[in-house]
């Protein structure tokens, strides 16, 4: 009950801040840069050019035209015997060596339906690359958002870790100024030092995190720097009906599996317009010998018509294409109630990280204040001499822990904000 108030409250809270995602200028300039640097997104509008070229080539229906020549040698003659004046003479119909040369055009006249079927079959597939360049982008964006904020988190983590090493190297200097005056032991010394070292080893591994995190930066962008300090990534917290309300109507994925059904019943439709007739026109000029009587001279000679295909037996295979087709429709219908299931799952669970990290960082505000108010009296209790090097270690700890734990519970609360901006479809830049 308790936790289903929070939320309440947190929603009221989102409602009135309005409902944009609201980020930084450094990371919309980023993730605008990722779009002309990175390879992915490249790829992506190259189809959409592909997909172009495609409908002017659908569309093209002008005439077929060819250059045709031809000799063949023929025997025995095919001659035919007859009296003339009572002699018997042979006319020859077909010469020994024929020869033709022929411009021919042919040029589809009626086609009833399918080349409108293939244009509508290749603007979807137009509309399918439009859609997919759209989810690289959007991909690519979160990409190095999440990259961005990872930067601003191992950062604020390196300036806690600097705290740390500082605190303790402030008291290793009270220590050593105690040995002097006999107050404190070696052993003193050696411990806060160990203390120190694995600090300072601490500090290197946050280092090299920052450095692949940046080194993922320059691979999604081409920069290799970045000024951000502060988790400042602000989307809208909706109840879980609409934020999936949202995610249908512009998150990609979604327009990509409408797409997907679009182009399988495009293909429905032209598979079943496999067996319309179809209406040609045809037509030739050109020279040729073999015309009675003089069947040796190359003449001129020209045609023209018109030529009705109707398809009448493909034994079933029309049929059939058309029932994979069909089956591929309903998959792809399967599909995005699928993709629907995940969504709903993935939203509530974001929901869920949000709510559990506004708590969590509420709940160690406390915790972080106690612990710095401990290493505070720690020192002062050494340097009075009623306390001992162990205090002052465990305090440096657990303030240590303590920041951490704030710092990653922000940083969890920006991760599930992004991922909620994400499933949701917001175009942050």
């Amino acid at each position: 009950m308790k936790r289903n108030f929070f939320i309440a409250g947190l929603l009221v809270l989102a409602y009135s801040a309005g409902a944009q995602v609201t980020v930084n200028n450094e990371l919309k300039s980023l993730v605008n840069q990722s779009f002309g640097y990175f390879p992915k997104i490249k790829e992506a509008e190259s189809y959409i050019t592909i997909a172009e070229q495609k409908i002017d080539l659908v569309q093209t229906n002008d005439p077929y035209v060819s250059a045709d020549a031809s000799y063949s040698f023929v025997q025995p003659k095919i001659e035919i015997p007859f009296a003339v004046n009572g002699e018997t003479k042979n006319l020859q119909f077909v010469p020994v060596h024929n020869v033709s040369t022929a411009v021919n055009a042919n040029y589809m006249l009626f086609d009833f339906g399918r080349l409108k079927a293939n244009v509508e079959k290749a603007k979807t597939d137009l509309l399918f690359a439009k859609d997919n360049a759209d989810n690289a982008r959007l991909q690519v964006a979160y990409q190095v958002a999440n990259i961005y904020y990872g930067i601003v988190y191992l950062r604020k983590a390196i300036v806690i870790e600097d705290t740390v090493i500082n605190y303790l190297d402030e008291n290793k200097r009270i220590i050593e100024s105690k040995l002097k005056n006999g107050d404190a032991i070696k052993l003193d010394i050696l411990n806060i030092q160990a203390s120190i070292d694995a600090e300072e080893n601490h500090k290197v591994d946050l280092q090299n995190a920052l450095q692949k995190q940046i080194n993922l930066l320059n691979y999604t962008t081409g920069n290799t720097s970045s000024g951000g300090y502060d988790f400042d990534f602000n989307a809208p917290v909706k109840e879980a009906v609409d934020a999936f309300g949202d995610a249908q109507a512009n998150a990609a994925d979604f327009i990509i599996a409408k797409d997907k059904i679009l182009q399988a019943q495009s293909d429905v439709a032209l598979a079943k317009l496999t067996d319309r007739p179809s209406v040609n026109l045809r037509g030739g000029a050109g020279f040729k010998n073999g015309y009675v009587p003089e069947i040796g001279q190359i003449r001129f000679n020209y045609s023209a018509g018109v030529t009705l295909s109707v398809p009448i037996y493909s034994g079933g295979k029309t049929k059939k294409q058309i029932q994979v087709a069909q089956s591929i429709v309903h998959q792809n219908e399967l599909s995005q109630q699928t993709l629907a299931s995940t969504y709903k799952k993935d939203i509530d669970q974001a929901l869920t990280d949000i709510s559990t990290n506004l708590e969590r960082i509420k709940n160690t505000g406390g915790q972080v204040e106690s612990s710095d108010a401990a290493k505070v009296l720690a020192a002062s209790r050494y340097i009075n001499g009623v306390g001992t090097n162990l205090e002052i270690t465990n305090a440096s700890a657990n303030l240590q822990r303590a920041e951490f734990t704030r710092l990653q519970y922000e940083y969890q609360l920006c991760l599930a904000k992004i991922e909620l901006a994400r499933l949701s479809g917001y175009k942050f830049w």
